[in-house]
């Protein structure tokens, strides 16, 4: 009888010779101790974790292809003549940045390409990272210990919009100076300091000859080393705490029930990086993205029409056009809040309010404990829905910022289209707040029938008096567990008007307040079912005989005629 035999890696032909330098390196730095015990490091399984994965690889995908780029690449805004192989801008004066991407797209073999998939993955990076922002979110993944790592986030996302708009502006094209010409304007806006401010970032009065290469050295050294040590902070945090897992048969608050990082999840992580370049490389071959020969190049005194910024700079200029009109002069100074409010406040509240949010959340909840285990958006309806509205809000912003082309395309008034973007920003998230929480606190009343009452299994009874009903059966254990896998809501009590002496509480203000909040923050949340509530669900379901009584392999259904297929 023949049987397989097992050879240990180190007694290879290949471990042998391996053995050596592995052998040096470990006597000097002592590594293989701290490698055993993170190469067998355990990562939980599920689709959405693979959200910020799509992030990592995008950016790598960046790095390799912004290399290439810079071969060519000429970060100056000194005139020079075209004469590359576009025949329409042959004999046109332009800048040596916006001749030098013409050439990398028409004159190097592969540049435009390239190109495309440098745009491309930008474009997803940042996507990716939203994503996976609103996954963390919703699941409530940014709580204790979490919170610095959540941080961590925000600031990449707002780093990687900056990097994304400083590589939008380097071809130097129509497109991108318009943009550029915006964010000019919104930095003069500022009070008392934005022309010194303009003169400090552009060298000189707009558009000077120093931004190109400013922002050249911000693209492809600041703000990348920036990224890639905000990125290692959030994958050691992550190692640190241990990745967050789904509720489940298992999992708890003290383990993770996944595979290894090696041989498995690597072997996962790296094929997922192909199938990430492959995409993009797809996209990029068959889906024109910026096309800056039609756009030609820059002039001040030019504006493109019907000119867009990249999507994730939407929000930030549809505030501005949603903005009434409004300036004031004291003293001599003119004070734009037209333009300073929404373009600098706008972005900046946001980015605040997320930075600020696990915190304010932990203030009204008094919620000190750990978590590990991820919550599903229906088990916290306030939260879920006031993600919603923000993202209503967002996106009210980011469709306003492309209220012209709304205008032109579908044969619309642009100022009635205006009038009902600026009620909708305010109207539109308080409708969708609305809508989501009683949707989130209906799923969860039909959970709660479920987990007592069984599920439906299509099978109609007779009773002996002519009536029907329709038989209930329990759910598998396993279903159970994860319907009720979250911990029972906290006890609510009003805050204490008098201490114990009988003297006004000088917290009573702000606990009044904590209190008002956390009644908000739980209104209309349905706890879980307890021990007794269960057991007793199981008893009357387990009477029925006759009929399945679980859901399994063994129940397919009824047929047509009412009759279970496995019968």
């Amino acid at each position: 009888m023949a049987t397989d035999t097992y050879t240990p890696i180190q007694d290879t032909k290949g471990g042998k010779k391996a053995a050596g330098p592995v052998g040096w390196i470990d006597d000097r730095l002592g590594v293989a101790g701290i490698a055993r015990k993170n190469m067998r490091k355990i990562f939980p399984e599920h689709w959405s974790f693979m959200l910020g994965e799509i992030a990592l690889w995008s950016f790598v995908i960046l790095l390799i292809t912004g290399t290439f780029l810079t071969f060519w690449y000429q970060p100056s805004m000194g005139e020079t003549i075209y004469n590359g192989s576009y025949e329409p801008l042959k004999g046109i004066e332009m800048s040596q940045a916006y001749a030098s991407t013409l050439d990398i797209s028409f004159d190097i073999r592969g540049g435009l390409l390239m190109r495309q998939i440098h745009h491309w993955a930008a474009a997803l990076f940042i996507a990716s990272m939203i994503v996976h922002m609103l996954r963390v979110f919703f699941t409530g993944a940014y709580r204790k210990p979490r919170e610095v790592n959540w941080l961590i986030g925000v600031g990449l996302i707002a780093l990687g919009m900056i990097e994304g708009f400083a590589g939008y502006s380097l071809p130097d094209d129509l497109l991108s100076g318009t943009g550029l010409r915006f964010v000019d304007g919104l930095i003069r806006s500022i009070p008392f300091v934005g022309s010194y401010v303009e003169f400090f970032v552009f060298g000189d009065e707009f558009p000077g000859e120093l931004i190109i290469p400013r922002l050249y050295m911000a693209h492809i050294l600041l703000i990348p080393a920036l990224l890639l040590g905000l990125i290692a902070a959030h994958m050691l945090l992550l190692v640190y705490h241990k990745h967050t897992q789904w509720p489940g048969p298992g999992r708890t608050n003290e383990n993770v029930v996944g595979y290894p990082m090696l041989p498995v999840y690597a072997a996962k992580a790296g094929g997922f990086f192909f199938v990430v370049f492959g995409f993009t490389a797809l996209f990029s071959a068959i889906i024109q993205i910026n096309p800056v020969w039609a756009y030609g190049p820059y002039n001040p005194s030019e504006v493109t029409a019907g000119s867009q910024p990249d999507w994730y700079m939407g929000f930030s200029e549809g505030l501005v056009r949603l903005m009434p009109g409004w300036e004031s002069t004291i003293f001599g100074w003119t004070f734009s809040w037209n333009v300073v409010i929404p373009g600098m406040g706008g972005l900046g509240l946001l980015f605040t309010a997320l930075a600020l949010w696990p915190f304010i959340e932990r203030w009204i909840t008094q919620d000190d404990r750990e978590h590990h285990l991820l919550e599903r958006p229906r088990d916290a309806p306030t939260r879920t829905a006031l993600g919603v509205a923000a993202m209503t809000m967002y996106g009210v912003g980011w469709a306003a910022g492309g209220n012209d082309i709304i205008a032109t395309q579908f044969g619309l008034d642009i100022y009635t289209l205006t009038r009902i973007f600026r009620v909708g920003f305010f109207l539109f998230p308080v409708i969708a707040f609305l809508i989501v929480r009683r949707i989130c606190i209906g799923l969860q009343h039909r959970d709660h029938d479920n987990v007592l009452h069984g599920y439906e299994t299509g099978v109609i009874e007779r009773s002996p008096s002519g009536g029907y009903a329709e038989r209930h059966a329990p759910l598998p254990a396993a279903t159970q567990y994860e319907l009720t896998a979250r911990q029972r809501l906290p006890q609510l009590e009003g805050a204490a008007l008098l201490d114990e002496n009988g003297v006004e509480n000088q917290e009573g203000r702000k606990e009044r307040l904590r209190a008002r909040l956390r009644n908000f923050y739980y209104q209309g949340v349905l706890d879980k079912p307890t021990v007794d509530d269960v057991h007793h669900a199981e008893e009357h379901l387990s009477h029925f005989d006759g009929h399945p009584s679980n859901r399994g392999d063994e129940f397919g259904g009824v047929s047509d005629a009412g009759v279970p297929k496995s019968h």
